[in-house]
C-alpha cells in the first residue's frame, strides 16, 4: 500500500524535526539495545538450560526476558528511523510489522510482570493452598494466555495504514502522523480501552499484590524478617520498576487523545514519546531483578563468573561464598 500523503502543523514539524526526535529517543534506544542485549539473552540461557527445576515463577521468568529481548531487538529500527530525522526508509510493511512486534512485547511485559506478581502473591501470602494452582502446566497455560491476548489486543493498531509521505519534509513518518479522521474517531475510542486493559488493570493488580507481599513480609515474626529482607527488597523494586517505567507513557497517551479531542495538538506527543524511551530502560533492569528475585538464577550466575574467573580470583571466591551462603526466601525459592 502507497504511503499517504499528509499536512501537518507547523508545531508538529517542529516537533518531527526537533533534537528530541532526533538525537535524544534514538541515543536512549540505543544504549538501552548494548546493555539490554546481553543481559537478556544470558537471562534466556540460564533460565531455559540452567535453572532447574522449572519452577512457575522460571516459566513466567523466562517468557518476560523473551519479551524483552524481542523488544530489544526491534530498537535498532526505532533508532535508525528517528536518527535518519524521522525518515522512514524500510517500507509500509516493515513500519507494521515493527509497529506491531514493539507494542506487542511492550505490553507482554506487563502482563507477564502482572502474572509474576499474582504468583508471588500466592506463593507468600498462601504458600500452602497455592501449591495445586502453581504447577508447571498452568504457569505454561498462562503465559500462552497472556501472548494470546497481547496479540490480540495490539493487531488493531496496525490495521490502518502506518507510514504517512510529508510533502513540506521530504520524509516518510512511521505510526507519528495519523489523520484526522483516525484521530478523532478510531485511535480516541480504542486507545482509552486498550490502556485500561493492558495497563490500568495489570497496575491494579501489581500494586495489589506486592502491597500484599510486602505487608506479609514486614508482618512477619523478627527472627523470619530478618531472613525475608532480600524478599521484601524484591518486592519493592520489581513495584518500583513496573511504576516508573510504565506508568508515565501511558497516563501522556490517554492525555494525549483526550487533549486532541478537544483540540488539535501534538504538545504531550512528544512527552509520550520520551516516556516510551525512557520506559524501555526497564529491559535493563529486568534481568537484575531476576537475580535478586531467584536464587536459582543468582547461584548460576555465580557459577558463569566462577568458572570464568582465574584460580583463587576475588570473583572466584566471592562466588563461592554467594553459593553456599545464599538465604532461599520465600520470594525466591517458590
Amino acid at each position: 500500500m502507497a504511503d499517504t500523503k499528509q499536512q501537518i502543523s507547523k508545531e508538529a514539524e517542529l516537533f518531527l524535526t526537533g533534537s528530541l526526535m532526533t538525537t535524544v529517543i534514538p541515543s536512549i534506544y540505543v544504549l538501552v539495545f548494548i546493555a539490554s542485549v546481553p543481559l537478556n539473552a544470558a537471562a534466556i540461557f540460564m533460565f531455559s538450560f540452567r535453572v532447574r527445576p522449572k519452577k512457575p515463577a522460571v516459566i513466567y521468568m523466562l517468557n518476560l526476558a523473551t519479551a524483552d529481548l524481542l523488544f530489544v531487538l526491534l530498537l535498532p529500527f526505532k533508532a535508525s528511523y528517528h536518527f535518519n530525522g524521522t525518515d522512514w526508509v524500510y517500507g509500509s510493511a516493515m513500519c507494521r510489522v515493527v509497529t506491531f512486534a514493539f507494542y506487542c512485547n511492550m505490553y507482554g511485559s506487563v502482563l507477564l510482570m502482572m502474572c509474576i506478581s499474582v504468583d508471588r502473591f500466592l506463593a507468600v501470602v498462601y504458600p500452602i493452598r497455592s501449591l495445586a494452582w502453581r504447577c508447571q502446566r498452568n504457569a505454561v497455560a498462562v503465559c500462552c494466555a497472556m501472548w494470546l491476548l497481547a496479540v490480540a489486543g495490539v493487531m488493531p493498531i496496525v490495521l490502518p495504514e502506518q507510514t504517512a509521505y510529508l510533502p513540506d519534509l521530504n520524509i516518510t513518518t512511521c505510526y507519528d502522523v495519523k489523520e484526522d479522521s483516525e484521530m478523532h474517531g478510531y485511535y480516541l475510542y480504542f486507545f482509552p480501552a486498550f490502556s485500561c486493559v493492558f495497563f490500568f488493570i495489570p497496575l491494579i493488580v501489581t500494586t495489589a499484590c506486592y502491597g500484599s507481599i510486602i505487608r506479609v513480609l514486614l508482618r512477619a515474626s523478627e527472627s523470619k524478617r530478618s531472613k525475608k529482607t532480600r524478599a521484601l527488597v524484591t518486592a519493592i523494586m520489581v513495584l518500583t520498576v513496573f511504576v516508573v517505567c510504565f506508568t508515565p507513557s501511558n497516563i501522556l497517551l490517554l492525555a494525549h487523545y483526550a487533549e486532541y479531542s478537544k483540540q488539535h495538538s501534538d504538545s504531550l506527543y512528544t512527552a509520550y514519546l520520551v516516556a516510551t524511551s525512557i520506559g524501555s530502560v526497564n529491559c535493563c533492569l529486568d534481568p537484575v531483578i531476576y537475580y535478586f528475585g531467584s536464587s536459582q538464577y543468582r547461584k548460576q550466575v555465580a557459577r558463569l563468573l566462577c568458572r570464568q574467573a582465574p584460580p583463587g580470583s576475588s570473583s572466584q571466591k566471592t562466588s563461592k561464598t554467594s553459593q553456599s551462603g545464599t538465604f532461599q526466601g520465600s520470594l525466591e525459592k517458590r
